[in-house]
């Protein structure tokens, strides 16, 4: 096999799997993780394949690997222009706040095709469904209770070139999990502004009964 080829086939490999550890390529590419470590190093001084730490359950963070948007580009991506023009015109016709509405409108269609699925699920049987049908939407999503609450993490995003300069892209995924988890979903960091995750944040169950009640209460009082 030669280097070209072994290369271009870690490439491919991070296009289909965002974030993969040197292990993960290895197995995925059929050679030793010490010549994946070498043409790593290589891509990497290209400017092709970017690393980051990532913390992955207990222990150390382990280094991941994803593809740059140079290394984007070395792939067909005609679409890509298609999708971007398409949204120019959107945008050079519409207001924000439309454009906006109109993602969320798209995440909220797919999460209500599902909804007969979760109706009878609880908050934590939604989020791993959720997670599946994210992931086939090309999210890498994680999920933990944190106390009386719900902290939902997205590892990667698929959407993130197009949102760079269409933010409004970012409401599909909100849309999507507030739909189906039928709770409000805050976001309280986002790729976008520059944090390293997506991250929404879902009141429990009797939390989100607390803040309804709360918001109910404080309508009456002020009749």
């Amino acid at each position: 096999m030669n280097t070209k080829s072994t290369r271009e086939r870690i490439l491919q490999t991070l296009l289909a799997n965002p974030r993969c550890t040197i292990n993960e390529l290895a197995q995925a590419v059929g050679i030793s993780p010490i010549s994946v470590r070498h043409h790593l190093n290589s891509l990497l001084a290209e400017g092709l394949v970017a690393s980051e730490e990532e913390r992955h359950g207990v222990g150390r963070p382990r280094l991941v690997y994803y593809l740059t948007e140079a290394g984007l580009e070395r792939f067909p991506t005609r679409y890509v222009r298609l999708t971007t023009r398409l949204l120019n015109q959107l945008k050079g016709t519409l207001s924000p706040q439309v454009m906006s509405e109109i993602f969320a409108q798209i995440g909220e269609e797919i999460a209500t095709g599902y909804q007969a699925v979760v109706e009878k699920m609880s908050t934590e049987e939604r989020l791993e469904f959720l997670r599946k049908i994210l992931a086939e939407e090309g999210f890498l999503v994680e999920w933990e209770k944190d106390g009386d609450t719900y902290r939902i993490r997205e590892v990667n995003c698929p959407y993130y070139y197009l949102s760079q300069q269409y933010p409004e892209v970012c409401s599909v995924d909100q849309s999507l999990i507030s739909t189906l988890l039928a709770h409000p979903a805050d976001k309280v960091t986002c790729i976008v502004q520059k944090d390293q995750r997506c991250v929404y944040i879902i009141k429990s169950e009797k939390e989100h009964g607390k803040s309804l009640s709360t918001r109910n209460e404080s309508s009456r009082v002020g009749r």
